[in-house]
């Protein structure tokens, strides 16, 4: 019996090798290395990497030298948590179940300091990712896991961050149907949409779980959470938004008479009761969609994809593409993904950080 199973598992592996192995494959030679600095004062953990047919984001790696780096986090890069156990309810309704997910420092959320790098756009992240009493650069963080996560992986990651922007972000307001918020999250996460605000949703419903929604896309966004309007619209004008918000009223403007080159946070209400009259009242615009039938609305989650689809559009036909990151942000976007990959990222940083102190005590 236990031959016949052995066989059985074989027979589905091969199967499952043989229905991947005609998928694009990406080259080998597609590294960090592009990002990385060039004087490195050490190396990273050797390691002979395989490849192997798998879901793909995993890795496994063959060790030689595992010092003090546990096993569990050397032979695999893990799913970062079993996210499955978590609603997009619950993280939206816990500023600590959202903001685990960021690991590189960040910004005050009311800063109003110069920026980071010569951009003219608001970036939450400062270049430090803090390692126990060590802090680490981007550049280190990219050296520490690039042997961990698989080349396809990477080219992935690099694509994306070259299409993010913070120009223009998403905010939702009062959704209390948490599928309509798990569908804007996958829409934003697709077009390219790397800041999401969400102000005081109605937690007092219970809603199954929508990650089947979402797709898992709150895992690679920036989230933050707002107690009232006024708090969040107050945040976003200091780091130079103009808060556009979507009302049928006389005086909206379409949204295809916009100029989505400036820096812009749209608004969307809630299902029933639409934008508040504080937003209202606080936005420095009003804009519409324009209704060709009988109805004067589309769904929330809907009118969201619209509108995001259309900044694409636009910030594309002005500027030539939506992606507006400097190469500094760039980087440090892309080792914040690198962090978030697997729960064990965050055990070989700080491994790596480990290292450093010691390579920097030996040398005094």
């Amino acid at each position: 019996m236990s031959a016949c199973k052995t066989l059985a598992r074989a027979a589905l592996l091969s199967l499952e090798c043989g229905l991947r192995i005609n998928q694009p494959k990406c080259s080998s030679s597609l590294r960090f290395a592009s990002f990385l600095s060039e004087s490195q004062s050490f190396s990273p953990v050797r390691v002979l990497s395989r490849s192997y047919c798998a879901v793909e984001g995993s890795v496994s790696a063959e060790v030689t030298d595992v010092r003090d780096v546990t096993v569990s986090a050397i032979s695999s890069l893990e799913p970062l948590e079993d996210l499955s156990k978590d609603t997009v309810e619950e993280l939206i309704t816990n500023e600590n179940d959202v903001a685990r997910f960021m690991k590189m420092e960040r910004r005050s959320k009311l800063c109003d300091g110069p920026q980071p790098s010569e951009s003219r756009h608001w970036f939450p992240y400062f270049d430090q990712f803090k390692a126990g009493s060590t802090f680490l650069n981007s550049g280190e963080i990219l050296e520490a896991l690039d042997p961990y996560i698989m080349d396809v992986r990477k080219e992935r990651f690099r694509l994306a961050v070259n299409n993010r922007s913070y120009s223009v972000c998403l905010v939702i307001e009062g959704l209390s149907d948490f599928g309509n918020v798990s569908a804007a999250f996958r829409s934003a996460d697709a077009l390219g949409f790397q800041s999401v605000h969400v102000v005081s949703c109605d937690s007092s419903k219970r809603y199954k779980d929508n990650r089947h929604v979402s797709m898992g896309a709150e895992k690679w966004l920036d989230i933050e959470l707002w107690d009232s309007t006024k708090e969040c619209f107050d945040a976003l004008k200091l780091r130079g938004y103009r808060i556009a918000t979507t009302h049928v009223r006389i005086d909206a403007i379409s949204i295809y008479d916009m100029d989505w080159s400036h820096p812009t946070a749209i608004v969307l209400g809630n299902e029933n009761r639409g934008i508040s009259d504080e937003a209202l009242e606080l936005s420095d615009l009003h804009c519409s969609i324009p209704m060709k039938g009988l109805v004067d609305s589309f769904n929330v989650s809907v009118a969201a994809g619209i509108l995001m689809h259309h900044a694409v559009c636009d910030r594309t036909s002005r500027l030539g593409c939506h992606g507006d990151l400097t190469t500094e942000e760039r980087q440090i976007l892309l080792a914040e993904f690198s962090l978030r990959h697997s729960k064990s990222s965050i055990s070989i940083a700080h491994e790596y950080a480990k290292r450093k102190a010691a390579n920097q005590f030996s040398k005094l």
